[in-house]
């Protein structure tokens, strides 16, 4: 089984790229992952782990997540190979995004601020008590 789940900190905006092939919308970022333990008297240490999104979910992340912001994502590690124009080669594992979702606690801004934890393709459906219902689609529901 290859899964991977991950939550930390964007450390650059998404970025957008589409594939030259069939016009397919790619996004890429970086999340600073902190590891669980510390050593005494050292600062924590922190993971940076590439991410890719590919179609609605990479639109989704390149429209709604901004440097800083923390994250989940859910999917797949892969490793690739690619040669340059000078003939070296390159190697790159990356995680390839299936699920992603807001972390931050509350949004940036608001004063009191709102439990804004959603998912790619869902919103809550109430603010009522201290849980909400998702529902769930296919489309931005934005």
């Amino acid at each position: 089984m290859n899964k991977v789940i991950l939550m930390g900190r964007l450390t650059r905006d998404p970025e957008v790229r589409y594939t030259q092939t069939n016009n397919t919308l790619v996004a890429s970022f970086s999340l600073a992952v902190n590891r669980r333990f510390v050593r005494q008297g050292e600062e924590r240490q922190a993971d940076f782990i590439n991410i890719v999104a590919w179609s609605k979910l990479g639109e989704f992340c390149s429209k709604y997540f901004k440097k800083g912001q923390q994250v989940s994502v859910v999917g797949r590690l892969q490793t690739r190979t690619w040669d340059d124009d000078q003939g070296q080669k390159h190697y790159i594992t990356e995680v390839v995004a299936e699920e992603a979702y807001f972390a931050d606690s509350k949004k940036d801004g608001e004063a009191g601020g709102t439990n804004f934890d959603a998912t790619f393709g869902t919103m809550p459906t109430s603010n009522s008590g201290s849980d909400f219902e998702i529902s769930s689609g296919d489309d931005l529901p934005f």
